[in-house]
């Protein structure tokens, strides 16, 4: 298939949530004790999942869980209250850690991201970020100097829908100017990305491993469709 544009998911796809070995400094249980970063890899995964509700939610916060990446207020409620469930109890800490996962600083580019989009652009096609978020992205791309290099950045919580539905992914294609049909979306979710497919645009899906694992999944992504 000729293609026409591209999307990409953000989370799991151009970037990953791997908190650095300062991310946790100052922040402590509720013993008091120091927080271990190792101890945390797992929540950071299931507080990033694309799908599911997070482990220990109060059940309250369950229908508010599923509205999180539509609302900024009720995003940060919820992953607060996620954080306090899994054992950060003592006050101020949950929201400073909140914080902290929300910073350029803690999200980490795949190795192969610059390449990638820089080959779709090398092809002359338009690129756009759809991403199911509860805050805005883009000064992480900024950071990392991705944002140039991207001509849409699609937020659920600005447009009001949230993947796998399908106007996510309109709305997108139509600020590129390029037919779904014509389009491929490429990310990590086979339920949330996968949901673009209704419209008859291309699928590709790559593991959301650690950064370090996953070298140049996007670029083989990329070629299996022509590109690059």
């Amino acid at each position: 298939m000729e293609l026409d544009g591209v999307l990409f998911d953000f989370s799991g796809t151009l970037f990953r949530l791997e908190l650095g070995d300062t991310a946790l400094d100052g922040l402590m249980d509720d013993a008091g004790a120091p927080l271990e970063l190792d101890d945390q890899v797992e929540l950071m995964r299931k507080l990033t999942a694309p799908v599911g509700i997070s482990e220990g939610l109060p059940e309250e916060l369950h229908e508010a869980w599923h509205r999180r990446d539509l609302d900024e207020q009720v995003h940060r409620t919820v992953y607060v209250a996620a954080l306090r469930a899994a054992g950060i109890e003592r006050p101020g800490m949950a929201e400073q850690l909140y914080e902290r996962m929300c910073s350029a600083d803690n999200w980490v580019p795949y190795p192969d991201v610059v390449r990638a989009l820089r080959a779709v652009r090398a092809a002359g096609l338009p690129i756009a970020v759809v991403s199911n978020i509860g805050w805005d992205i883009t000064p992480v791309l900024a950071h990392y100097g991705v944002a140039e290099l991207v001509d849409e950045i699609v937020m659920s919580f600005r447009e009001g829908h949230v993947k796998p539905d399908p106007k996510l992914f309109t709305i997108a294609c139509e600020r590129l100017g390029v037919e779904p049909e014509r389009a491929l979306m490429v990310g990590d979710s086979e339920e949330a990305d996968g949901g673009a497919a209704v419209l008859g645009t291309a699928v590709a899906i790559v593991d959301p491993l650690p950064t370090s694992q996953r070298p140049d999944s996007l670029l083989k992504a990329l070629q299996a469709h022509g590109i690059g």
